[in-house]
């Protein structure tokens, strides 16, 4: 009879397999400023245990998921594996990719030896180890198959065999599932959970890296939650629930309820949390960056709470319009910058400048809106002084992302003066002539 794990085996008694000791990564922006993705992170990945690390975009997951790998180094800081601090790639684990990753021109078999290849494991016993974990993955029969006759789920699998066969200590998934369809992820994340309790399982501990707080609670023992721009630590939840988890669960569902508390900024009791933001009224452009959200979606965000009678929670929320957590949370953040919603215990609620802006015609909608984001908005107001301080109402763009570009990258300058243009437009605050790249002050953006 196959042995299993039990749930006393997973709190963190084994042995550190990686140890990130004050990790801080810079990289430079095409202008030559610094940035800064992550920020003075500490972490522990043992035996015996299934890690997730979870963020929003711009935590700096996947860069950390990297410097465990040794694939980048980081700019201050340690990592270190078994005890020795790296130097170049980590010789300890393997990684999963969300892209699968696969070289088309080999065949199942040919792809899942080449780790084996590259560490000179004699083609015999590579052959005899790349079957054998072929068919532990659940693709018997598929040996000789190029990776276009596969499904995605079919590639990924191939992804895990390929990593799993040189029998890493850690395993490293970077959103392995997010690029399949949902019954296509929700198998192999089933059967990865199955391997994973058997205690044959070829490697010691694994890392996830992931945006879906539902599968982190599902898989892990352990959730580490980053908080963004710079990426750092915000807090780490033991998930003491048995397996198999059961999703309708009360303890599941509180757990999901918690998460997401922490992941919208609304938990008083994460330690080590700074403190609160500043107002919007009162923020900076770069203290409260503008979320990446449009009108459009932010308006049926609050039709769609509007109809469940001004509340809703926000895990049903999120898995009833079949949302990830990062399509999700910047409408909320967009909602609660403007006024027009508040988050209370994972419920999303309505408020009432946000039911008065949903009930109202299009004219006064933009008035609202208009109001609101002049109000609340860092970088709308910044924009509207700035074009209310020209003598002919209007300046370059270059100007605003010269600004921004001293404390983002070029790409996110752009994403935050796109929403901001977006925003503007919408209330009539100002206009942007894309053919001279400039923006227009109009009358609505006028105190006068």
């Amino acid at each position: 009879m196959t042995q299993t794990r039990t749930q006393t085996d997973w709190p963190a008694t084994g042995a550190v397999i990686i140890n990130i000791d004050h990790v801080t990564k810079n990289f430079t922006t095409p202008d030559g400023q610094p940035f800064t993705t992550l920020d003075d992170v500490n972490l522990e990945l043992r035996e015996g245990e299934l890690v997730a690390l979870l963020g929003r975009s711009g935590s700096g997951k996947s860069t950390l998921l990297r410097c465990i790998a040794g694939l980048i180094a980081p700019s201050k800081g340690t990592v270190r594996y078994r005890g020795a601090p790296l130097n170049g790639a980590n010789p300890g684990v393997a990684m999963v990719f969300q892209s699968f990753a696969l070289l088309p021109w080999l065949t199942v078999q040919g792809n899942v030896e080449m780790g084996l290849e590259a560490r000179a494991v004699p083609p015999p016993e590579r052959a005899e180890r790349a079957l054998k974990m072929i068919d532990v993955i659940g693709l018997d029969g598929f040996e000789q198959a190029y990776p276009k006759e596969l499904s995605g789920g079919m590639r990924q699998r191939v992804g895990f065999a390929r990593a799993l066969v040189v029998e890493p200590d850690a395993l490293l998934m970077d959103e392995p599932f997010s690029a399949l369809d949902v019954l296509s992820a929700e198998n192999l994340r089933t059967e990865l959970l199955k391997l994973w309790g058997e205690k044959d399982f070829p490697t010691k501990s694994i890392l996830i890296v992931t945006h879906n707080i539902e599968e982190a609670v599902l898989m892990a023992d352990r959730i580490v939650v980053l908080a963004s721009n710079p990426g750092r630590i915000r807090t780490e939840i033991a998930v003491d629930l048995p397996r198999p988890r059961d999703r309708r669960s009360a303890d599941f569902e509180q757990l999901l309820d918690y998460i997401y508390k922490i992941m919208t900024g609304h938990d008083d009791r994460t330690e080590g949390q700074p403190a609160p933001i500043t107002e919007p009224g009162q923020a900076t452009p770069t203290e409260l960056p503008l979320p990446l959200a449009t009108v459009g979606g932010l308006a049926g965000l609050m039709e769609i709470l509007a109809a469940r009678e001004g509340t809703a929670d926000l895990p049903d929320l999120a898995k009833d319009l079949t949302f990830e957590v990062d399509d999700l949370l910047p409408l909320v953040d967009a909602a609660e910058m403007l006024g027009f919603a508040e988050v209370a215990d994972a419920d999303l609620q309505l408020t009432a400048a946000g039911q008065a802006w949903v009930d109202a015609t299009i004219v006064d909608s933009k008035e609202l809106f208009a109001s609101a984001a002049r109000q609340r908005a860092p970088l709308v107001r910044a924009i509207v002084r700035a074009l209310q301080r020209t003598t002919d109402g209007t300046l370059s763009e270059r100007f605003f992302l010269d600004l921004l570009g001293r404390t983002f990258t070029e790409n996110d300058a752009r994403a935050q003066l796109d929403v901001a243009i977006d925003w503007g437009r919408y209330g009539e605050l100002f206009e942007y002539d894309s053919d001279d790249a400039e923006l227009i002050l109009t009358t609505s953006g006028d105190p006068g």
